[in-house]
């Protein structure tokens, strides 16, 4: 069993050895891995260490999900021009 208290989508570059992450749930929630193994270890701490920092400066923090989802799916981009979206936020 995952044991994650947010959603978590996990995003292949095409650096074959990095991939992204990020929770929809925990706005400002980010990070980078070497393997999907790696981002899953990496957030489930992040994910905790973010909501800590959260409660810690007064700011709201979503409930814990009791029924997250992992997605793993290629990083997006904008076809029109190759840019990538998180460049765009």
């Amino acid at each position: 069993m995952i044991d994650l208290k947010h959603s978590l989508v996990i995003e292949a570059t095409e650096d074959p050895n990095f991939f992204g992450f990020y929770s929809p749930d925990l706005e400002g929630f980010t990070g980078v891995g070497h393997s999907i193994e790696d981002c899953l270890y990496k957030a489930k701490w992040g994910m905790e260490e973010h909501v800590a920092l959260l409660k810690e400066k007064g700011l709201p923090v979503p409930k814990a999900d009791p029924n997250p989802t992992v997605v793993i799916q290629n990083e997006k981009w904008l076809e029109k021009e190759r840019v990538h979206v998180s460049t765009l936020t």
